[in-house]
């Protein structure tokens, strides 16, 4: 859908973000539509949806922004308001090449820059603790993976047994499993660089070798209730796990075992940081984790470079004792 400059008297802010929401539906991932629609209905709409459209300001948004900020009842975090901020941004620049305004005024607009969450340190010895902890258990294979390869959580529950080679060597992503308010869905790897192929280490290939064998097994007792998706992880009758259902199911996990409370998605970050302190190249640590840009690597994961430095050092001094 694509609201007519030229069609009726000029729209409101809150009249024109539903016509956005429509047009970009479909454009966007399912999950990613449902984040623009969320940040709209409950911050901007509520302050500013009767606002012509035409008569939106940079200093309209600015006080937006601050009343969020402080609110005594429930402040916002400044990631919620940056994420606000950059939505508008698309909407309203949309507004700009449909020609109901000549500049966008979210480009006068400042967000709040909120300071990045410190990453959750998972060093090798964690590791081992957790991968001790899962051993027999459901968790056992999708902790595996994710240690050894990376993979966010979404593409590890997409993976399917046909992604991989014969000797369970390589692993292609190719999908990504997400939550809607529909149900699951399947979509494209989150960025053009995600659709990849990674290299699984020997290390992995027992895991892979038991969900295979618990897996034939329930297979076997379900009979023709068994849902074939080829998944190399199910909900235990072979249909898709949830994501959500797996990380709140590892946190109930740690918390029984006396384990720390890591996120799942923080064993996407030890191997990243245990692959950078093993010497492994930042460009093949990008192309694993399927990065972007090497760059998005790079800032992530600076807290490692420090040591990195130092043994670079280390090493020239080495060429000239």
């Amino acid at each position: 859908m694509q609201l007519a400059a030229t069609s009726g008297p000029p729209p409101s802010l809150g009249s024109y973000l539903d016509g956005w929401l429509a047009h970009v539906a479909g454009r966007v991932r399912a999950k990613t539509w449902q984040g623009y629609e969320c940040v709209i209905r409950l911050y901007a709409v509520p302050a500013l949806g009767e606002v012509p459209l035409a008569e939106v300001s940079p200093l309209h948004l600015q006080r937006l922004y601050a009343s969020l900020l402080s609110d005594r009842g429930r402040p916002l975090s400044g990631g919620t308001v940056l994420n606000l901020h950059l939505v508008l941004t698309q909407a309203l620049s949309q507004a700009v090449r449909w020609g109901y305004l000549s500049s966008n005024p979210a480009s006068g607009a400042q967000p709040p820059r909120p300071r990045r969450a410190e990453l959750i340190a998972v060093d090798a010895r964690l590791c081992e603790r957790l991968l001790q902890a899962t051993r027999g258990t459901r968790l056992e294979c999708p902790v595996a993976i994710a240690i050894a390869t990376g993979m966010r959580r979404g593409e590890i529950l997409a993976l399917r047994w046909s992604d991989l080679d014969e000797d369970r060597g390589i692993a292609q992503v190719r999908r990504s499993i997400q939550p809607t308010r529909s149900g699951l869905v399947y979509e494209d790897p989150k960025t053009r660089r995600s659709r990849r192929a990674v290299v699984l280490p020997g290390f992995l290939r027992p895991y892979l070798d038991r969900q295979r064998e618990d897996q034939t097994r329930r297979r076997s007792e379900a009979g023709a209730t068994w849902a074939e998706n080829d998944l190399v992880i199910d909900r235990g009758d072979g249909s898709p796990l949830n994501p959500d259902t797996l990380s709140s199911g590892w946190a109930g996990f740690l918390r029984r075992a006396g384990l720390p409370h890591v996120r799942f998605h923080d064993l996407r970050h030890a191997h990243a940081t245990l692959m950078l302190q093993q010497g492994v190249h930042p460009k093949i640590v990008s192309e694993r984790l399927g990065h972007a840009s090497i760059g998005i690597t790079l800032d992530t994961y600076s807290h490692v470079l420090p040591a990195m430095q130092a043994e670079a050092a280390a090493a020239f001094d080495e060429l000239f004792p």
